[in-house]
């Protein structure tokens, strides 16, 4: 059985994005193909990184993508913007069959100590985790 593609698209593919790719391959990456993009890519954030090789995630291989490297050259069962202005800006993407919404707050954009802005990585992390594994219920409900 071919595997259902998904796409997680934000802005700078440095650190939603990134973060949520990584979390859903590492769940259902048997029942799904899972990329990630950006509109501007920047790389990947360093704290991005960090607090999720803090879960045990090995990121050294991750790298921002741009969106335009997949338009036209694949079908997405699912496109997930994952900020608003990826949501906002995103041109009509014709290769996707479903397009939801999960508006995640940037943490890249927190203002504060280095401790202070790990702290809104690791909730921003800790949310779009358990985002993925609710909407991993709704999409296919394992059978244990």
């Amino acid at each position: 059985m071919e595997k259902i593609k998904v796409m997680f698209l934000c802005t700078h593919n440095s650190a939603r994005s990134q973060i949520a790719e990584a979390f859903l391959r590492k769940y259902a990456g048997d029942r799904f193909e899972v990329y990630s993009a950006g509109l501007e890519p920047t790389g990947l954030h360093p704290l991005a990184k960090a607090v999720m090789e803090e879960l045990g995630f090995d990121m050294s291989s991750h790298q921002s993508k741009d969106l335009n490297q997949f338009l036209g050259r694949s079908h997405f069962g699912y496109l997930i913007t994952v900020c608003a202005r990826a949501e906002a800006t995103c041109p009509i993407f014709p290769g996707a069959s479903i397009r939801l919404h999960w508006p995640f707050e940037d943490p890249s954009a927190f203002e504060g100590l280095n401790e202070d802005k790990l702290a809104k990585f690791r909730e921003i992390r800790d949310k779009i985790d358990l985002k993925i594994r609710s909407w991993l219920k709704e999409v296919q409900p394992r059978e244990d």
